[in-house]
């Protein structure tokens, strides 16, 4: 199996990649919190942690892939004061939020969908898992690192750094935290700014509310993610991945929160990507430069010049190393269709394999220098899901496709990882192709079968049906040829 190494946000160093459990890997992704339509922000690492999911299982992993679905405790203002974002929408538009929930869960599932990204294994929600999120501010109140507060509970970050480490991820002091806290309505509650809510109380007006030992209220956005993760994967599992964005404060509080409730950080790898800015800034509702997945397929914003396909989209955040930052523009997104399509030509240059062809080609000597492509593209992937480079590379095989003066056997080892890789690790589909791609794949697997079968007549020496299965093919305009690496076949 090719080594994998990933850049861990907790050490700030490239690792390694060693699941704890061998053969299989439990990874965890924050998923969005669904209030309003899927954007360009959550196609990055929508996008991201697909490939490193699809690469995981290419490489010969087992792997149980979870990404939430955040439905309750994300407030307004910040991560502990406001209204519940869920909540202002349901009120706004006089629903009942989860109607709200299920509405914009299935627009960012077709979202997801459209830019080909593949279905966690388990997709839990945090509204459906109140019971295990209460018993865990039990654990941590026994140990000591919360406290209640006119109903509401609060971790005790100064207690607990006296003990531990709060800023092991970030990187931040705690003085550093106190600097950057803002002072709002509501935290007299809290002991200190920095504290965070493991359990809010739940005014008149609040709709979404539960009861609980401290009373009616719902639970603190940075709970779930803990509670969730070790359901699922354990209370020690291998990837934690998320925006940039995530890392301080709510990754921050989920370290602490697993440390005090289970005496363990709960995670080997934190993996996160940065952000898209648009014309250099990030992306905000406030500057106008705001844009979702539907508007950029269909054009219709003031930012567009054009609408933008799924597949563009997604070529375009593989350009960029998921730890930069990626930049909008018209002109990025031209020059990622204009590349994606030249990909895509050169896939379909490699034409169809031959029946048996694909079976055999590890056992075939291939040219040093479609090796080497080979070589390079994976070697790139599994530094740290190089995806730029391994395009790169992918375009000195498309330099040797259109050269066309590859040798039968190099260009089916070709056309077999541009399957595996392009369409299989990458997740890039050819949408040109459309309905004539349907068709002729369904044409390749028909093919298939008749050249199986006129194979089998060859071996059995019956001649005759040989003769007659190309015969007939020919007379459909189906062209096949008898080489040393098999049979192939030609439309006319």
């Amino acid at each position: 199996m090719r080594p994998l190494y990933l850049t861990n946000t907790l050490t700030r160093s490239k690792e390694l990649f060693k699941p704890i459990h061998e053969g299989r890997v439990g990874m965890y992704v924050c998923g969005p919190t669904v209030y309003g339509d899927a954007h360009l922000g959550h196609a990055r690492p929508g996008v991201t942690y697909d490939v490193l999911f699809r690469l995981l299982k290419y490489l010969g992993y087992k792997v149980r892939y979870v990404r939430n679905i955040t439905d309750v405790g994300h407030l307004e203002h910040d991560a502990d004061e406001g209204e519940d974002k869920i909540a202002k929408k349901a009120r706004l538009e006089q629903l009942e939020p989860m109607e709200v929930v299920q509405y914009y869960t299935e627009r960012y599932h077709e979202a997801m969908r459209q830019l080909n990204v593949e279905s966690p294994s388990i997709e839990p929600r945090a509204s459906g898992h109140i019971i295990e999120q209460i018993e865990a501010i039990k654990k941590i109140l026994e140990a000591g690192y919360a406290y209640e507060s006119n109903g509401s509970i609060y971790f005790d970050v100064r207690k607990y750094n006296r003990d531990h480490h709060y800023g092991v991820l970030s990187g931040r002091t705690l003085e550093a935290t106190l600097e950057g806290t803002r002072s709002l309505d509501g935290q007299g509650d809290k002991h200190a700014p920095y504290d965070f809510a493991l359990w809010k109380k739940a005014e008149p007006q609040h709709i979404m509310r539960w009861p609980s030992p401290w009373g009616e209220g719902f639970p603190g956005w940075h709970l779930e993610c803990s509670v969730m993760g070790a359901k699922y994967l354990g209370e020690e599992f291998d990837i934690h991945g998320g925006g940039m964005d995530l890392m301080f404060p709510h990754h921050e509080c989920e370290i602490a929160q697993n440390v005090a409730s289970r005496g363990t950080q709960g995670v080997h790898y934190w993996v996160h990507n940065n952000m898209i800015t648009i014309g250099g800034q990030k992306m905000g509702k406030s500057l106008g430069n705001f844009i979702t997945l539907p508007q950029l397929f269909s054009g219709d914003h003031k930012l567009l010049a054009q609408a933008y396909t799924p597949m563009t989209i997604r070529f375009f955040i593989l350009q960029a190393h998921y730890r930069g930052t990626l930049d909008f523009s018209n002109d990025a997104l031209q020059a990622a269709e204009k590349g994606y399509k030249r990909l895509m030509q050169a896939w379909r240059d490699l034409g169809s394999i031959p029946a048996g062809s694909r079976s055999d080609v590890e056992g075939k000597a291939l040219s040093s220098e479609v090796l080497a492509i080979i070589d390079a593209v994976m070697d790139a992937l599994c530094d740290d899901l190089n995806t730029p480079i391994a395009i790169a590379h992918l375009f000195d095989a498309v330099k040797l496709i259109n050269g066309g003066k590859l040798a039968p056997g190099d260009k089916v080892a070709l056309k077999v990882f541009f399957d595996e890789v392009v369409g299989g690790v990458l997740g890039l589909k050819d949408e040109e192709a459309g309905a004539s791609g349907k068709a002729e794949k369904a044409l390749d697997g028909v093919m298939s079968l008749v050249l199986e079968a006129r194979k089998k007549a060859r071996e059995e020496k019956n001649w005759a049906e040989s003769d007659r299965i190309r015969d007939t093919l020919s007379s459909f305009g189906i062209t096949v040829k008898d080489t040393k690496e098999g049979a192939t076949w030609t439309l006319e």
